[in-house]
């Protein structure tokens, strides 16, 4: 597509890519350090595709409960006296004293997407939403030498396409919700991504068979949420698994959350590293938390004292196809067990498969190639979550998310979004400090 709209002129030290929780902490870093040095403000924006704020919208099931603390928030860890913190968003809403007597250090899912809403809504100079970014690509500010600044392409709601010039852009464009190869979803084959709008869209009583496949949180979630609002319906849990396993959310194991431990794994030996991962996985990775399991497993024993069973666990099961029969589905699955098949006809059919991160290779296009790989292909990182160059480039791109391979197991996770946006805010100003350093003094007169 040409470009239809106006060229914007203004350079902005940073152009943000997304604007969900990981930018929204990064924007409130930047307006913090901004009210702190108000005589050298940080001129950014944000681009987010949806048409307003919103995380996970499809999973706010009821009475989920997050699976940080609240004072893992966008802000604490960086700054407590920060006003935008979920303390200041309790007192704002009046219930500040009612969430104190709740004794409970883990919200629902529900009240902290209330919160971040509450956090964007304070920044909405900052951020044009139904705006999707198309294509970066580097030139040199004089025009000619190293690239020193990014044109960002960007493609609005009305269609019309614009450029922003920034010498720095943080990408944080969400994961890609991840189904089995051959499985594409459709108006009875859902991914937990989009369960609640699709579940919605039903007429329950025209759902007598439902099944979720997955082993993780969100599977065994959805598989409780099914069964309690269908109360006339058959609910198989198809699992990879022998049952569900537990998270180890104790104070030792979750310890690799903690902002020091991104240093140690950053800076660690790849024994090290590949320790992190061994020992540590179940502190979030297909595993579900306590309080779900016990209580998925007392309906399945209540069933039991009652003889009247519609909750199934199919262990060690996966699903190899699903066919379409009339308005159903019929999945085909296999036991690991017997390695036996069978066909189970269903109504609707729920992954809740995972994610997969998004290569912003897929973004950069060609100015990928000014960056760095490992011997595994994937981008070289720096500690402030600045990809590593491959030549003279001095503008900056930087990832919130995709780093877990140069990060560790909390590189894409709430625990450590505060100090990570810090962080990465940190080195935009110290970047942009030495630029001003740089400038001729006769120049720097000038602006002043």
């Amino acid at each position: 597509m040409g470009i239809t709209g106006r060229r914007h002129q203004e350079i902005y030290d940073l152009v943000g890519i997304g604007f969900g929780p990981s930018n929204l902490s990064l924007a409130i870093a930047l307006e913090e350090h901004g009210a702190s040095a108000p005589q050298h403000p940080v001129k950014s924006h944000f681009f987010e595709r949806q048409p307003t704020f919103g995380w996970h919208r499809n999973m706010l099931l009821p009475s989920t409960t997050m699976q940080i603390s609240f004072l893992k928030d966008l802000v604490t860890f960086r700054n407590p006296l920060s006003r935008f913190s979920f303390i200041s968003f309790l007192h704002a809403s009046n219930r500040l004293v009612q969430f104190v007597n709740n004794q409970d250090f883990f919200p629902t899912r529900h009240e902290f997407h209330q919160y971040l809403e509450w956090a964007a809504g304070s920044l909405q100079d900052q951020v044009t939403y139904g705006a999707e970014v198309t294509s970066i690509r580097p030139v040199a500010e004089s025009g000619a030498g190293a690239p020193d600044v990014l044109e960002i392409e960007v493609r609005e709601s009305d269609g019309l396409t614009h450029v922003v010039t920034a010498r720095n852009v943080a990408i944080s464009t969400g994961l890609v919700p991840r189904l089995p190869e051959g499985m594409p979803a459709d108006e009875r084959v859902w991914h937990s991504s989009e369960f609640l709008g699709r579940f919605n869209a039903q007429a329950p009583e025209d759902l007598k068979s439902v099944a979720v496949v997955g082993a993780g949180q969100s599977a065994a979630e959805i598989t409780r949420f099914l069964y309690d609002s269908l109360p006339h319906a058959q609910v198989s849990a198809i699992l990879p698994s022998y049952g569900y396993s537990i998270a180890d959310d104790t104070p030792f194991a979750n310890q690799v959350f903690d902002p020091g431990a991104v240093d140690e794994y950053f800076f660690g030996t790849e024994q090290a590293q590949d320790a992190f991962w061994r020992y540590h996985r179940n502190t979030n990775y297909s595993v579900v938390d306590a309080d779900v399991i016990r209580s998925l497993y007392q309906r399945a024993y209540d069933e039991q004292v009652r003889d009247s069973r519609r909750l199934h666990f199919r262990n060690l099961t996966r699903v190899t196809e699903v066919k379409t029969a009339g308005t159903g589905k019929r999945v085909v699955l296999r036991s690991l067990l017997d390695d036996r098949t069978e066909e189970l006809a269903v109504d609707a059919l729920v992954f809740a498969t995972g994610y997969d991160c998004v290569d912003p290779a897929r973004l950069l296009g060609d100015f990928d190639r000014h960056f760095q790989r490992d011997a595994a292909g994937r981008h070289r990182v720096e500690r402030d979550y600045r990809l590593v160059p491959a030549s003279g480039l001095t503008c900056g791109v930087y990832l919130q998310g995709g780093t877990e391979h140069s990060h560790g197991l909390s590189s894409a996770l709430l625990s450590n979004i505060a100090v990570r946006s810090g962080e990465i805010a940190d080195s935009i100003m110290l970047g942009r400090a030495g630029r001003e350093l740089e400038r001729p003094v006769e120049e720097a007169t000038a602006a002043a």
